[in-house]
Order: C-alpha cells, then structure tokens, then sequence
C-alpha cells in the first residue's frame, strides 16, 4: 500500500498527520473517513503556484462535489481558492460557512428556479449557464431585480478523454452544455444580444475525469482558443475568462499513473501561451477546476473486520462494517483500490482476500483481489485515496447512518463530521 502525504509507520502501526490509525478507530469507532489536513492544503498550495494565480491573475476552483462539509469551505477560502458548486445545497453550505459569493462558479445541467434564484440573490460570481432553458430563467430573474448577472456558456468540444464511460463529459453525446458541431453554442450567442441582463464573460468546458494522459487537455486548450478568435471575429464579443474545468487523474492502485500537479499545470500554461501567440490573441484569464486531485489521496477510511468466510478453493472474504454506503465507486465504477491492516504495517503480506461490505447487495465489495497480511476479526483495516466521492457520495442504504469525518493535521485530530445517529437517521420521516 502507497504511503500519501504525512502517513508513516512507527512499531508496525500508521500514522495520518502524526495520529495514530489505532487510536482514531478507539476514539471515534468505525467506519471512519480520515483526512489528511496538511496535504489538502500542499495541494491546493501547488496548484495556486504552478498554475500562476498571482502572476498571471488565473484561478483554480475547488470542485466541491468531490467533498464539501462546512470545514473544507473553510479550508479552501483559507488557502485563497475559488469554490465551484452543483447544487442549491452546495451552495447553501458555501453560504453558512461564510465563503464569498464572488468566487462561486455555479454548474449544473439542469438548475432548478429555486437554485437559480438563490445564486442570484446570493451574489455568486459565475453561472456557468448549461442550456438554453437556464439562459431564459436567468435573464427573466435578473430583469426583475434590474441587475445584471456574468456568465460562462458550457460547451461540449467533441473530446473523447480515456476514462470510464460514465465520467466521460466532453464528447458531444453528453447531457452537458452547448455543442459546438450542430451549432448551438452559436444560436446562445446570438440570443445574447435580445437580453439586457445577462453579460457573457467567458467560456467552459469539461472532458471528463480521473484522465492520465495529458494531450486531451491540449487538445482541449486549442479548441477553446481558437473559439475566443472566432466569437470576437463574427460576434464583437471580447471573451476574458477560460474555465478548463477539471479532470486530473490520481493514483489508486499501483497501474494508475498520474502526472503531478506541477506537470499537469505547466503543461497548460505553456500549450496557452503557444496557442495564442500562433493565433495574435490576448493569453485570457485561465480557470481550472480541480476537486478530486487534492482531496482524493488526502483521504482514507478505516474499518473494523468482522465475519472472515474462506471457501477453499475459491477465495476469502472479509467482511467490514461499512462498503457501498460510505464507497459506492467500487460498485459504480469498479474502482480500484489499496488496503492494509493499521496495525500489522510491517508484516508479510501471505492473504489474497476480498473486501466485502456488510451490504445485502452481492455487489457490496470494496476490493475483490486484496493482497494482506495475516488477518482476524477485530483488526482495522485502512482502504486508502478514499477522500474524493466516498463521503459526498454516501448514503443510507440498508438504513445505514452515515461515517463520522476526522481531519488530522501535526498530532491533532478534529471531528468535522459527527457520525450519524439510529434518531438522526430518521429525522425526516413521519408516522
């Protein structure tokens, strides 16, 4: 198993941010979701200096579904980023945590009237405007208020990115944003000139995600560049702001190869600066949105084993009080990733084993080949890079209550989430 950010052993036993996994697991029971505070933070760090946010005036935008308790609202306006939301409840739990309006970018492929209206009377900086159903709702809300509202026009340029099907989102089958082949980001365009307010100030698009292969990404920066040339020669429109969206691949599993950060960043950069010297335009404002690539390895989730049925033969399966209802990527997906028993650190690994959830599904499996060492109920098992989508994601399937969130930063650990309760888990329901 890969050691991320500040994990390390001391007498056979992980440690995250100087606490030890033993102790986490004691302390606030299993399954628990714990992240790594000072990585987030290095992470976001890097992508503010290699995507040159102070010296070219860019922006990187946390991309919030990835993981967004009130916490890591703080977290990313602490370290000075911008937050992208998909939902009126993202958005709601940016406003009760006092993040500025301003530097919200507000997506969705279907906002409804109510989303709509709160990101207006919010304040937020962008509407990253989806369809031309979005287009009239905005226009129409704004009129009535006599304001104006700055937007991005989504577009889907026709790349097909090597990743999973289901997270493919930039080749034009896709239920996001306006195609560029059958012309409807043009008819949007046109339609601009009917509203008063409504002011279009950049571009956006989005290939997909957990992406290695970085040419996809340039291949995306040319279309998007060429589009700035083309909409100022027919259009007179002076766009200044590029949203690259996001799509960064991590590492998961020993086949995943992720470029780095500095890699990642530098390479758009320069395929900008490139681009546009070739075409006489402007290097616009450039925004990206990465969500998964600094929270993801950031975060792990412990369990505590439970049954172990070995069929000779056939294969072991461990079973752990969690699965698909604190990780559904596996099951969604078929993701993959790595695990270890906290404690046993050093020991050989002599077990190949599955790692079932404790879900009346028999897809509930975590890790269907997981090579560990000597096992027995009762250890804690850690499945690693958990810290994208697996809480954001969770649910109460089975009526299970959701996983408590510790984040763990120089020896201390601070509960974020609490762990949800049997009452909790049936506040909304009425006799």
């Amino acid at each position: 198993m890969k050691l991320h950010g500040n994990m390390s052993i001391k007498n056979n036993t992980l440690y995250i941010g100087g606490v030890s996994c033993i102790e986490l697991a004691k302390k606030y029971s299993t399954p628990l979701y714990v992240y790594d505070e000072n990585l987030i933070r290095s992470n976001c760090k890097e992508y503010k200096k290699y995507f040159r946010v102070k010296e070219n005036g860019n922006k990187v935008a946390y991309a919030g579904k990835a993981f967004l308790p009130l916490y890591m609202c703080n977290i990313i306006n602490e370290e000075n980023l911008c937050l992208d939301v998909v939902s009126g409840g993202e958005l709601y739990t940016a406003y009760k945590a006092n993040f500025p309006m301003e530097n919200i970018l507000f997506h969705g492929n279907n906002k409804t009237i109510d989303e709509i209206k709160m990101g207006i009377e919010l304040g937020v900086g962008r509407f990253v405007v989806d369809n031309f159903y979005e287009l009239d709702i905005i226009e129409d809300l704004c009129k009535n208020k006599n304001i104006t509202q700055e937007i991005y026009f989504r577009i889907t340029p026709g790349i097909e990115a090597h990743t999973h099907d289901y997270i493919k989102t930039g080749q034009i089958d896709s239920k996001f944003g306006f195609a560029l082949i059958n012309g409807d980001l043009y008819e949007a365009i046109e339609k601009l000139s009917k509203y008063k307010n409504i002011k279009l100030v950049g571009l956006h698009a989005h290939i997909g995600s957990q992406i290695f292969d970085i040419e996809p990404f340039m291949d995306e920066v040319d279309i998007m560049m060429d589009l700035i040339k083309e909409i100022k020669e027919k259009f007179d429109i002076d766009l200044k702001e590029i949203d690259l969206g996001g799509g960064i691949g991590v590492y998961y599993t020993k086949e995943d190869k992720p470029n780095s950060i500095k890699e990642f960043c530098e390479a758009i950069i320069n395929r900008v600066d490139k681009k546009c010297n070739k075409l006489g335009i402007k290097v616009p404002k450039l925004i990206i949105e990465p969500g998964r690539s600094i929270i993801a390895n950031a975060g792990s989730t412990l369990y505590t084993i439970g049954s172990i049925k070995d069929i000779k033969d056939v294969r072991t399966y461990v079973s752990v009080d969690g699965g698909m209802t604190d990780n559904i990527r596996p099951s969604l997906y078929k993701a993959g990733y790595e695990c270890s028993i906290v404690n046993k650190m050093k020991y050989e690994k002599v077990n190949n084993v599955t790692v079932a959830g404790k879900c009346c599904e028999s897809g509930d499996i975590l890790i269907t080949h997981a090579n560990v060492m000597e096992i027995e109920s009762g250890d804690i098992l850690i499945i690693t890079s958990t810290g994208a989508y697996g809480y954001s994601m969770s649910s109460n399937y089975n009526k299970i209550p959701k996983s408590a969130v510790v984040m763990v930063r120089d020896g201390d650990d601070k509960l974020v989430c609490k762990r949800q309760s049997y009452e909790e888990l049936l506040n909304l329901e009425i006799i």
